[in-house]
């Protein structure tokens, strides 16, 4: 309560929380969110947030960050939000982490998401031909991998993705993915710039030149297997900026840009 009284003058819409069952019944933690004046007569295009780090839940009860306003401003623009975790990110087990040893964004996270997207197009209210998915760092892979493995989303904005488990740290993807020459197939599943050639949909790439967590490398061979593959695509750069693309005037830049593509692409 102490945090929403500043907010009741902006007149804020609020997550609902429910869960999806995934094909074996894991019950997958989700939500949507839905503009003031939601009419469920109507056909609506629906933006799917994502992040699916190993036990990094963004199914929360609280608001996340700059998110907060920015998904309001997708409402007034006629758009539904929604976010569903994959089991790996609930934290809710070890054993439901262990889902993607080896395979980090893979399969597990894959499967888990097409059952979220399956649940949503199916209501009444959604637009199924106008699903759109975005997320940054390992939600910007996961967007990726997303729009080259399936052919379930119409538009998509990944924010400095790792495209290749090589280019990032040995401390975190070996974590899960063990050494290169241990999980040689991991490896080469997961390598999204082998993905790239399969691309479906209209995909934005965003990434800051200076960012030193995950390195601009990443964005750039998936782009340039994109090119090779004759695939269309958008690009953001934004110089000197590092991962967390963080100046005011970066963000509204950013974000402007995003609520633009979505009205373009979906």
């Amino acid at each position: 309560d102490s945090f929403t009284g500043p907010l009741v003058a902006f007149d804020m819409a609020y997550p609902e929380p429910f869960t999806i069952a995934a094909p074996d019944g894991f019950a997958l933690p989700a939500y949507i969110l839905k503009p003031k004046n939601f009419d469920p007569a109507k056909k609506y295009p629906v933006i799917v947030y994502g992040y699916g780090g190993p036990s990094a839940p963004t199914v929360l009860d609280k608001f996340n960050g700059s998110d907060l306003f920015y998904n309001q401003i997708l409402l007034q623009e006629g758009f539904l939000v929604a976010c569903v975790d994959n089991r790996s990110a609930t934290g809710s087990s070890k054993k439901a982490e262990n889902s993607i040893a080896g395979q980090m964004y893979g399969d597990s996270e894959l499967n888990d998401l097409l059952a979220g997207i399956k649940w949503l197009k199916a209501q009444p209210y959604v637009d199924p031909a106008r699903v759109g998915i975005w997320g940054w760092s390992g939600g910007g892979s996961l967007t990726m991998l997303a729009m080259t493995r399936s052919r379930e989303f119409k538009a998509g904005i990944s924010v400095a993705g790792v495209t290749k488990w090589e280019y990032y740290d040995t401390k975190w993807g070996e974590a899960a993915m063990k050494r290169p020459q241990d999980n040689v197939k991991g490896y080469k599943h997961c390598d999204l710039t082998r993905r790239a050639k399969d691309l479906h949909g209209r995909l934005m790439l965003v990434h800051g030149t200076y960012d030193d967590n995950v390195h601009i490398q990443n964005t750039w061979h998936f782009t340039d297997e994109l090119i090779k593959a004759g695939k269309m695509f958008e690009m953001m750069i934004y110089p000197m900026r590092k991962h967390g693309i963080e100046d005011l005037p970066a963000r509204l830049h950013l974000f402007t840009t995003m609520v633009s593509f979505w009205k373009r692409n979906l």
